[in-house]
C-alpha cells in the first residue's frame, strides 16, 4: 500500500504540497488530476524520494521512500521529461538496470522490444518525444516495479502505442498486481484505465473517490415543458449547474438518481432525459464547486 499522511513541500513561498493525506491500495491505476500548479508532479518526486518533505512522511508497504534503497527498488518513476545522458540507449541503459533493479526481466525487456516500433541502439536524445517516451516505459516495465509512477506519459504518443501502453498497464497490473498512479491533464485517457481518481488544488486533496463511485453521484439531465415554467420547481433538486433554450432545460444534479428522477418525473415534462457525464466535465463541476476559475483549468 502507499501511504501519504500529512505530507507537505514548499519551494521559497510556493506552498507546493500542503498536508496532504491519502492512501492507495495495491493493484490499482490511480489518475491523479488537478489544476495547474496544484502539486501533481512535486508528489510524484515527493513519492519518489527526489524531495524531502518538510513534513510528514510517504510509505511504501510500510518503508520510508526517501533514500531508501529498499523502498526504490519496488519503484520506477517516468518524469514528464525523462532523463537520458547524450550517449543513453536503450541497450546501454538496459545494461545498467541490469546491475540495479532486483526484479529485471531480460525475457520482458526483449518482448517490449520487439513490440514497441523503437530502435533499442538509437541515441535516445535523437528520438522524438513520444519515441522517449516510448523508451522510458520499455526500462520501466522490464524493472518489473511493484508501484509504478508516470507523469504526462500519454503526451506525445500516438493513438495506436497509446493504446498499447494502456494494454501493457492493465495487463500488468491484472497478472502482476503492480499499482500504477497516472498524473496527467488528458482525462479521457484516464477515464479509460483508472479505477481511482484524486483531484489536487492548490496542494491538497480535494477529492478521492472511484471513479465509478464518483461519476453515479452527479448527473446530467435533459427536460423540456410544454410550456415556460418558474425554475423554482427545481429547488428540491441538489442542482449543480442549470440553463435553459427555449423550453429545454439541462441540469446537472448532484445525488442518488433513484431518488430525484421521480421527484423531476412529478412535474410532468414532455421530455426526460438522464446523460451520463464524462470524467472532465464531473471535475468541472468539482473545480467550480471549489471557486477555481474553469478557464484555467485541465
Amino acid at each position: 500500500m502507499l501511504e501519504i499522511k500529512n505530507v507537505s513541500k514548499s519551494f521559497g513561498d510556493v506552498r507546493a504540497l500542503d498536508k496532504l493525506s491519502f492512501n492507495v491500495a495495491e493493484g490499482t491505476v490511480f489518475g491523479l488530476v488537478g489544476s495547474n500548479g496544484a502539486g501533481k508532479s512535486t508528489l510524484l518526486r515527493v513519492i519518489n524520494g527526489v524531495f524531502q518533505p518538510e513534513d510528514g512522511e510517504v510509505l511504501i508497504d510500510g518503508e520510508n521512500t526517501f533514500e531508501n534503497v529498499k523502498a526504490k527498488n519496488m519503484c520506477y518513476f517516468i518524469p514528464d521529461f525523462p532523463f537520458f545522458y547524450n550517449s543513453s540507449t536503450i541497450e546501454n541503459t538496459a545494461y545498467l538496470y541490469r546491475r540495479i533493479y532486483e526484479n529485471w526481466s531480460e525475457g520482458y525487456f526483449r518482448q517490449l522490444c520487439s513490440m514497441f516500433p523503437i530502435n533499442p541502439k538509437q541515441k535516445v536524445i535523437n528520438m522524438s518525444k513520444g519515441m522517449q517516451r516510448q523508451a522510458a516505459l520499455i526500462l520501466a516495465l522490464a524493472t518489473r516495479p511493484k508501484y509504478l509512477f508516470l507523469d504526462e506519459i500519454f503526451d506525445g504518443l500516438d493513438p495506436v502505442v497509446r493504446q498499447l501502453v494502456k494494454k501493457l498497464l492493465i495487463t500488468n497490473v491484472t497478472d502482476n498486481n503492480m499499482t500504477v498512479m497516472i498524473a496527467s491533464h488528458n482525462l479521457r485517457e484516464l477515464e479509460d484505465i483508472c479505477d481511482h481518481i484524486g483531484l489536487l488544488h492548490r496542494g491538497g486533496i480535494l477529492m478521492e473517490r472511484e471513479l465509478d463511485d464518483l461519476k453515479l453521484g452527479i448527473h446530467k439531465v435533459q427536460i423540456a415543458f410544454n410550456e415556460e415554467v418558474d425554475e423554482s420547481i427545481f429547488n428540491e433538486l441538489s442542482i449543480v449547474k442549470l440553463s435553459r433554450k427555449g423550453k429545454l432545460y439541462n441540469l446537472t444534479v448532484k445525488g442518488d438518481a433513484d431518488e430525484f428522477m421521480p421527484k423531476i418525473e412529478a412535474l410532468n415534462p414532455v421530455f426526460l432525459e438522464s446523460l451520463p457525464l464524462t470524467l472532465e466535465e464531473v471535475f468541472i463541476h468539482e473545480m467550480e464547486g471549489a471557486g477555481y476559475d474553469i478557464s484555467n483549468i485541465l
